[in-house]
């Protein structure tokens, strides 16, 4: 019982409970939300109130797949087009979930038809805040992970990441290297048949898409003749000097088709906006020091860009490439413009087309990933 004289007493028994009951209720803080980054995701709570077109990473429970705005089913799955997601895995409102787009690449690993078992698995998802089925929701999904190793999922979205998950700046550019640095290397001459397979036209198993122009081209209408296509080394090779030379200089992550003569007019430009409009390759645009590529390819460009910065740091021997916010960088191993590129990979998500290209050079060709593929917000996270 206690006593009026023990004034000190009560008010340090008030002070331990208002500390402990919201624990023991289980009432959230600000401590305990997230930043919407790869290591402190958001709540699908603060998703839910944060509609706003950022892209941002978010944790929950798989709950359900939505089929419209009203209902979410949680079993007899029609497709694997759409998740659920919630802060509960028994959650029901459907006020309290957010509805997730999955993009077809990611549809055989976390799509509920495909895996019926991934309900009540927790997930964590980065793309845009923003509606789905007319409901709060995520879009342009860019990477998916599980945290159930029971759980399918992509090598680029899973374990291969481990040793990066929660740095950022020179510790996770690090890191990142120490992952993709040993590859298999091609010879220049089998650049062309790869690149007759990364570059695949998904409508003309007989094309390949050429990068400036968007042009679907015959895969066999490839060398030095006007109209044909050619390899773009889109890391310029002269900077750095590094040629055709296995490595770097035939490293497919960075090689794209091109026509013969837009791949000339670029030569070594780095990469700035502005310009004037290219005659053949429309929407792309030079001047005397910088290329600016047309729209549905600037993140390509700044993603490719990124990967060679991180992949080639000058350890055993090789070139140490890094990006920097010039132009006219010449000879130098440098590349530019470096502002201009995080703009570019914000402005232009990561497709299918992209997320393929990642896919056969992990599986089939060089056996490592380019990381800002999997993970585009890891640009901004070391390149602050």
């Amino acid at each position: 019982m206690f006593r009026k004289h023990e004034p000190r007493f009560i008010l340090s028994l008030l002070f331990v409970l208002a500390f402990f009951i919201p624990v023991l209720t289980g009432a959230s803080s600000s401590a305990a939300a997230g930043a919407g980054s790869l290591s402190s995701p958001y709540s699908v709570a603060q998703a839910i109130s944060n509609q706003d077109g950022a892209i941002k990473t978010v944790s929950g429970y798989v709950v359900g797949q939505p089929t419209s705005a009203n209902v979410v089913i949680t079993s007899g799955y029609p497709n694997d087009y759409a998740l659920a997601l919630a802060d509960s895995p028994t959650e029901t409102n459907m006020t309290n979930m957010a509805y997730i787009q999955v993009p077809a690449s990611f549809r055989p690993e976390f799509g509920l038809k495909s895996n019926p078992a991934l309900k009540g698995k927790k997930v964590t998802i980065t793309g845009v805040l923003g509606a789905y089925f007319s409901h709060p929701g995520i879009k342009n999904v860019t990477a998916i992970q599980s945290s159930d190793a029971s759980v399918p999922g992509t090598p680029g979205a899973g374990s291969y990441y481990d040793t990066a998950i929660g740095k950022t700046g020179s510790a996770l550019k690090s890191a990142l290297h120490e992952i993709i640095d040993d590859h298999d290397e091609i010879s220049y001459d089998n650049v062309w048949g790869a690149l007759r397979e990364t570059d695949e036209d998904p409508n003309n198993p007989n094309n390949v898409i050429l990068l400036y122009t968007g042009r679907s081209q015959g895969k066999t209408v490839n060398g030095s003749g006007v109209n044909d296509w050619n390899r773009e080394h889109v890391w310029a090779k002269s900077h750095g000097n590094f040629g055709t030379t296995l490595g770097p200089g035939t490293d497919l992550h960075h090689l794209r088709p091109a026509d013969v003569s837009v791949n000339s007019t670029r030569n070594n430009l780095d990469f700035d906006n502005g310009g004037s409009e290219h005659s053949e390759a429309k929407g792309n645009y030079y001047d005397s020091d910088s290329w600016e590529p047309r729209d549905s390819v600037k993140g390509d460009v700044a993603r490719m860009l990124f990967y060679m910065a991180v992949r080639y740091e000058g350890d055993g021997g090789e070139i140490d490439l890094e990006l920097n916010n010039q132009v006219n960088n010449g000879t130098a191993p440098y590349h530019g413009k470096l502002s201009v590129l995080l703009q570019w990979n914000a402005q232009d998500p990561v497709d299918a087309f992209e997320r393929n290209r990642n896919e056969v050079i992990y599986n089939k060709y060089q056996h490592n990933r380019n990381p800002f593929i999997d993970h585009p917000e890891w640009a901004s996270a070391i390149w602050q």
